[in-house]
C-alpha cells in the first residue's frame, strides 16, 4: 500500500485521515508469472495499480495467437477501461509477466473515494491523461514506424522493459515475430544521420 500512497504524494496532497480512507478501498492480490487477473468474457471489476511486477494485457486473435496491447510495470495502472467503467465484459486478458503484487479497487469503490476526495480526480486526471498520450503515440508508431524502428524506438524509450519483458512478448507488443525480433537484436543500429 505504501507504494500508492507514495506515488499519489507526488501529485496530490493526502492527509492522514486520507490515507487510511484510500488505504480501505484497496485490496492487495499477489500473482504467480503467468497468472491471469482477468479472463475475456469477465468484467473487470477492478482498476489495478502494480506495487511490485509486471502485468501485460493481451487479447487472443482468431488465428489463435495472442497480441499484447498493453505493459504495467511498478506504478503503473491497468485495466480494460471500457469494461471497468460499463462493467461489461472484457474482450482482453490480463495477466502476470513475473510474480506480481497488485492493489486493486473495486469499480463501487474508486466511485465513492471520487465522491469523498474529490482531490484525487486530480492525480486520476493525470494518469489518465498520460495514459491515453501514450496511447496515441504507440499508435502513430504503429502506423509510422518501420517494425524495426518501432524496435529501437521502444529499446532507447523503455531500457528496463526490455530487460524484464521475454522476447516472445515484446515481439507480441511491437508487431513483430520472436524470430525477427532475435535477428534485430543481434543487427548494429545506425541511427539516420
Amino acid at each position: 500500500m505504501e507504494a500508492l500512497l507514495k506515488h499519489l504524494s507526488k501529485f496530490v496532497a493526502v492527509s492522514e485521515d486520507e490515507r487510511l480512507s484510500i488505504a480501505a478501498c484497496f485490496e492487495t492480490i499477489n500473482l504467480r508469472k503467468k497468472q491471469n487477473l482477468v479472463n475475456e468474457g469477465g468484467v473487470c471489476k477492478c482498476l489495478y495499480f502494480v506495487a511490485k511486477g509486471c502485468l501485460r494485457m493481451f487479447f487472443v486473435k482468431d488465428t489463435g495467437v495472442e497480441q499484447t496491447t498493453h505493459f504495467a510495470l511498478e506504478n503503473w495502472w491497468l485495466t480494460d477501461y471500457f469494461s471497468f467503467l460499463k462493467q461489461e465484459p472484457t474482450e482482453f486478458y490480463i495477466q502476470a509477466v513475473e510474480p506480481t503484487q497488485v492493489l486493486a479497487i473495486k469499480h463501487y469503490d474508486y466511485e465513492r473515494l471520487m465522491q469523498q476526495l474529490p482531490h484525487l480526480e486530480k492525480y486520476f486526471r493525470y494518469i489518465h491523461q498520460r495514459e491515453s498520450a501514450a496511447a496515441q503515440r504507440r499508435i502513430k508508431y504503429l502506423y509510422d514506424f518501420s517494425k524495426e524502428q518501432r524496435y529501437h524506438h521502444f529499446n532507447n524509450s523503455f531500457p528496463e522493459f526490455i530487460q524484464r519483458i521475454p522476447q516472445y512478448l515484446l515481439a507480441s507488443y511491437l508487431g513483430i515475430t520472436p524470430e525477427y525480433l532475435s535477428e534485430l537484436r543481434k543487427k548494429p543500429f545506425l541511427k539516420p544521420a
